[in-house]
């Protein structure tokens, strides 16, 4: 019989899978954020250290992006011990203790704990699917000047051309359980319902104010984390953004 070989793991994979997890509340990979302070990949063992913005970032949502985190790195072939920590919070050590005894978010946290994060992390994919429909319309709207936003109504997800934001868009909704067949109309309220001929435009109004604040929460934190760990820039990927243009942010001091 012969053996099957665990390839041996490296950092690069290491950072690929984490590029899979994504911040709750940004609705981007971590990496991309520069959340991902550093690799080792050793004997075996894989060490990540992860970084926030601010040493005050809510418990929850810390927990939230570590825990998935490790769970990206522990289901590579090869793993072996995973040790996955965060740097430079308030809760780090109560986190990371956490963490290594698979305690879970109520065991680490006791009586401060939420009931679930199950609702916490609903509410945050409910606003990233908002954000990814609110795009991909007005991608649509921008491609023909004669298009008005009460038009977006009978607008199928077969409507949009192909490429990253329609992929994006596709990907949120079925994460949500939505439909993702050509023939699904793109505009929905934020319950999954369809809204009506009179409340179309309101409904993308209302998405966009939910966009953009996702997108300047994401550019602020990125100001945050740079003005934090002088440097962290280089290892941020802006989000592209070239119909919502964003200013440089400096934060000072």
């Amino acid at each position: 019989m012969t053996a099957t070989l665990t390839p041996q793991l490296t950092e690069t994979d290491v950072r690929r899978a984490l590029g899979t997890v994504v911040d709750p509340e940004l609705d981007e990979p971590i990496t991309d954020l520069g959340f991902v302070r550093s690799v080792g990949v050793s004997a075996g063992v894989v060490e990540v250290h992860l970084r926030l913005p601010t040493s005050f970032c809510a418990p929850n949502f810390a927990w939230l992006m570590v825990s998935d985190a490790r769970d990206a790195v522990v289901a590579l072939p090869g793993a072996g011990r995973v040790v996955v920590e965060l740097d430079d919070h308030h809760d780090s050590d109560l986190i990371n203790r956490g963490l290594a005894a698979d305690a879970g978010y109520r065991g680490t946290f006791g009586h401060e704990a939420d009931d679930s994060l199950d609702e916490l992390r609903a509410t945050f994919q409910r606003k990233a699917h908002t954000a990814a429909m609110e795009r991909a319309l007005t991608g649509w709207l921008r491609a023909d000047p004669s298009r008005t936003e009460s038009a977006v109504l009978d607008v199928t997800l077969g409507d949009l051309p192909a490429g990253p934001v329609t992929e994006a868009l596709r990907q949120r909704r079925a994460v949500l359980g939505l439909p993702v067949e050509d023939t699904a109309p793109v505009l929905l309220a934020p319950d999954g319902s369809r809204p009506t001929a009179e409340t179309a435009a309101l409904t993308l109004r209302r998405a966009r104010s939910v966009r953009i604040s996702v997108d300047g929460n994401a550019h602020f934190c990125r100001g945050l984390l740079g003005t934090r760990y002088p440097g962290a820039e280089a290892d941020q990927t802006p989000r592209p953004s070239p119909d919502h243009p964003l200013l440089p942010l400096e934060v000072l001091a």
